[in-house]
């Protein structure tokens, strides 16, 4: 015979949660003997002080053991994972460090799960255990005894022939309800675990926050690095190529006189093109990251673009020391195209950059005379700019009246 797909999942569940009820029996009265031992004996002797003291030191010792078997039982019969609290441990030991790591532990969130939850979870235990066992037992025994011959039944088993047939059937609804009392008992106790031996929700979404910061500053570095390999290969393998095809084709003016005029002009509108290609090649390398950025830091990087910018350009570079690659990188990109912004959009005279370190916060300002009415919500170069600056947790923001002028700043958190 075979037995339905669905029927044999129910019983292999009510199995699995039946086995971890059973389990945890045992560790939710694990504590009892001791607080009992600690009431006969000041109830005795009237030694309340001793008492507790030795009782409460059992408990704080036995506290992370117990921890340690709920979290392997959850764990291991019903896959419930309960997160262990990692809190940093403080270099120096003092009232406001103690504070703090007691507030992370929170023990006394787990020494009131094992010592005072603990028993009436067991006692929940026990009931929903007693019910299977007689639930099982009584239907077992039912059918065994109608089963038998009746000369048999009647001489042996006569009260249980007389049982009326709801009480077989009742035992029947009790044993069929197993499955989904078991389960919600230990959904009870998982989510119970979860928020006493587990951190605390806001510790998870901080737990949560700090992967989400890890991992997008992985992403950053790898999006950064994959940019400079960009960069560097342009560099040296596509740029060399112009280059080359460049110098032959000017070679092949010079050296060759003898050249019809309509092949000579065809060269030359060659050559003038590949040399514009060059031009744009390279200021599309140093837009994706310039060399002299990496090797000399943002201030050199900042006075050769002040250098190259068509309008005069008053610069201020105010750092103690180096930031990261990735606030290098962002600061370089905003400014080139704040300033590539007023020259080409805002017809500006002149513009100023202003660019220094205020204890962990890299600040800086773009400042131009031009017509002004740039708007960062209208989809424009200004929203990128935003995004790249938001992907270091900075602040973009932008004054653009009508009229100008127009100020770009922000703000590159560059804590190492």
């Amino acid at each position: 015979m075979t037995i339905p797909t669905g029927l044999r999942r129910t019983v292999l569940r009510a199995q699995r949660d039946t086995g971890f009820l059973a389990a945890g029996v045992l560790p939710h009265l694990a504590l009892v003997p001791v607080w009992s031992w600690a009431a006969t004996t000041t109830a005795r002797t009237g030694n309340w002080l001793l008492t507790v003291s030795m009782s409460a030191a059992l408990v704080l010792l036995g506290t992370p053991v117990l921890t340690a078997v709920q979290r392997a039982r959850y764990r291991v019969l019903i896959g419930v994972d309960v997160p262990r609290l990692t809190p940093t441990t403080p270099e120096q030991w003092t009232w406001a460090s103690t504070a703090r790591w007691l507030a992370a532990t929170r023990p006394w969130r787990k020494i009131g799960y094992h010592l005072l939850l603990g028993p009436l979870l067991a006692l929940l235990e026990l009931l929903v255990l007693a019910v299977a066992a007689a639930g099982l037992a009584g239907v077992i025994a039912y059918a065994w005894a109608w089963a038998l011959p009746t000369g048999i039944r009647q001489d042996w088993f006569g009260n249980l022939t007389q049982l009326p047939a709801y009480t077989a059937a009742g035992l029947l609804l009790l044993l069929c309800a197993l499955p989904w009392t078991a389960r919600a008992v230990a959904r009870a106790e998982a989510r119970l675990a979860l928020g006493l031996l587990g951190p605390s929700r806001a510790q998870r979404l901080q737990e949560r926050v700090d992967q989400l910061a890890v991992s997008r500053t992985d992403l950053i570095e790898a999006v950064d690095a994959e940019r400079r390999r960009i960069e560097r290969d342009l560099h040296d393998g596509t740029q060399q190529r112009l280059v080359s095809l460049a110098v032959n084709l000017g070679l092949a003016i010079a050296t060759r006189p003898d050249l019809p005029s309509d092949a000579r002009e065809e060269i030359a509108r060659a050559h003038l093109e590949a040399k514009e290609a060059i031009a744009e090649l390279s200021d599309l390398v140093r837009g994706l990251h310039p060399a002299v950025l990496e090797d000399r830091g943002l201030d050199a990087a900042l006075s050769g673009l002040a250098a190259r910018t068509p309008l005069p350009v008053r610069l201020r570079v105010n750092l103690e020391e180096r930031v990261a690659p990735n606030v290098e990188s962002v600061a370089y990109f905003v400014i080139s195209e704040a300033l590539t912004n007023a020259t080409k959009h805002a017809n500006a005279t002149r513009a100023e950059v202003i660019v220094r370190q205020v204890g962990e916060v890299l600040r800086v300002r773009v400042t131009d005379d031009g017509l002004g009415g740039a708007d960062a919500a209208a989809g424009t170069g200004l929203t990128g700019l935003a995004k790249r600056v938001g992907s270091l947790d900075g602040a973009f923001h932008v004054s653009s009246p009508v009229g100008g002028p127009t100020t770009i700043t922000a703000e590159l958190p560059c804590a190492r």
